[in-house]
């Protein structure tokens, strides 16, 4: 089983606790970057640093993730594609994206992009809390739990 970061956008605090997590329990895990990204020396953690590009990450993550694998990433198409693989996919904020759920994000994700794009301000995304990274930790944990023991 392996750890997958789409780590370009991916809040400090969750890298962090990621980077713990991997230690702790010698799950292989990769940060998919198009720049670099300082990563702590371990032997479990590492950086594959791509071509700056769009979806260059993406594309990559998605070429090597196999089922099981476990994904960070707040990015719904590409999490769409991930789910279809047969991977776990976890967002920064907790919320797992599910067979279940993952069509109705990505029709919500095109209509609000539609908006913006005819001149509609949206918003964005709220500040990343202290309940966000307890809700990602807690499902992050639930999830490696389950992953078989490396070490």
């Amino acid at each position: 089983m392996k750890i997958w970061v789409d780590a370009d956008a991916c809040p400090v605090a969750v890298k962090e606790i990621i980077f713990r997590a991997a230690d702790r329990t010698g799950i292989e895990t990769t940060l998919v970057a198009n720049q670099y990204i300082r990563t702590p020396p371990s032997k479990f953690i590492k950086l594959l640093q791509v071509p700056r590009g769009f979806d260059e990450a993406d594309d990559e993550i998605v070429r090597r993730v196999e089922a099981g694998n476990l994904v960070i990433t707040s990015d719904i198409p590409l999490a769409a594609q991930l789910v279809d693989k047969g991977a776990q996919v976890l967002s920064p904020r907790g919320e797992m994206f599910t067979a279940e759920n993952i069509k109705a994000l990505h029709t919500m994700r095109d209509f609000m992009d539609t908006m913006r794009a005819s001149g509609i301000d949206t918003g964005g995304p709220p500040a990343y809390s202290q309940a966000d990274r307890k809700t990602f930790a807690s499902q992050f944990d639930r999830i490696i739990a389950k992953f078989p023991k490396a070490v």
